[in-house]
């Protein structure tokens, strides 16, 4: 039997209508996409080698590409964006970038030793699919790091327009877009075929004077709804203030500075290849971790 398609549940047009919108003044709102960069970065310079040709996928303006170009760990740096006007802002700030939909990359014959992404995935309808295609994208022992928002993201936020919209309407519509939590990556990541897969998360907490303002940086960053057409409704302000009323309730600091969380899920794995590390069987270790411990503490 034919596999199911999965379920569209993004508009994949409309995240580039987000982007392009965004993409002017983006740079003013890029502090998770600087700092999840630079995360990547850090792991590709504690990699004990170097990578010939790297592809960042999802690039928005590029910033990434120009970091990992500055490592001294990676040669020829590609880009690529679903939005034409961020590529556009790449290319001028000197990156080669291309527009790609990552959702369906064609990365054959690529020849890629490296592929990273930030902050895009998190909008992809079929990520195993996508994760299989980034794979095959890659060099035998090719490495695959990216970074997306994870299902902790916004819980502060989620939680006020789900008690606002049923308080004021008697039920609930999708608002915010569902996100893949830790143990889902991992498990996709070595569903995809990945050697020695890895999955970790990162919570960063932002602080605002007001919560209307945390909606003004979703927007800026290119963030926001792009739920497919059928399965959201419009919002009603009634809704919006209700739940803007909510959050300065329950989730202000002392000195009223109300707290927005963003879950960042970080992945890594390996393109197979003949030679590489295989992990151990489970059950199939000599020692046990009781045992170390209790050693350590005599030593001690």
């Amino acid at each position: 039997m034919t596999p199911a398609a999965p379920p569209r549940l993004f508009d994949r047009a409309r995240v580039a209508r987000n982007r392009d919108r965004a993409a002017p003044c983006y740079d003013d709102y890029a502090f998770l996409k600087e700092r999840v960069s630079r995360d990547i970065a850090d792991r590709v310079q504690d990699t004990p080698r170097k990578f010939e040709r790297a592809l960042d996928l999802g690039c928005h303006d590029g910033r990434l590409a120009r970091i990992l170009s500055g490592t001294g760990r990676v040669g020829a740096v590609d880009a690529s964006d679903l939005s034409p006007a961020m590529v556009e802002i790449a290319r001028a700030e000197g990156t080669q970038a291309d527009v790609l939909d990552e959702e369906t990359p064609d990365l054959t014959d690529r020849g890629y030793d490296l592929i990273v992404s930030a902050l895009s995935l998190h909008w992809v309808n079929d990520l195993p699919g996508t994760l299989v295609r980034l794979r095959h994208g890659l060099k035998p022992d090719g490495l695959f790091l990216g970074a997306l928002f994870g299902a902790g993201t916004l819980a502060e936020l989620r939680e006020c327009l789900m008690e606002a919209e049923t308080e004021i309407s008697g039920g609930v519509s999708p608002r915010l877009s569902p996100l893949p939590g830790l143990k889902d990556m991992a498990d996709l990541m070595q569903r995809a075929g990945f050697a020695l897969p890895v999955a970790d998360r990162d919570t960063v907490v932002v602080r605002y004077r007001d919560p209307a303002l945390l909606l003004a940086d979703l927007k800026g960053m290119g963030e926001q709804s792009a739920l497919a057409p059928g399965m959201i409704r419009p919002l009603p302000r009634a809704v919006l203030g209700r739940a803007l009323t909510l959050y300065r309730e329950r989730h202000a600091d002392p000195d009223g500075r109300v707290r927005a969380s963003f879950e960042i899920v970080h992945v890594s794995g390996w393109a197979p290849a003949p030679g590489q590390p295989k992990p151990l069987r489970p059950g199939s270790a000599t020692a046990s971790l009781a045992d170390a411990v209790r050693q350590q503490g005599k030593r001690d």
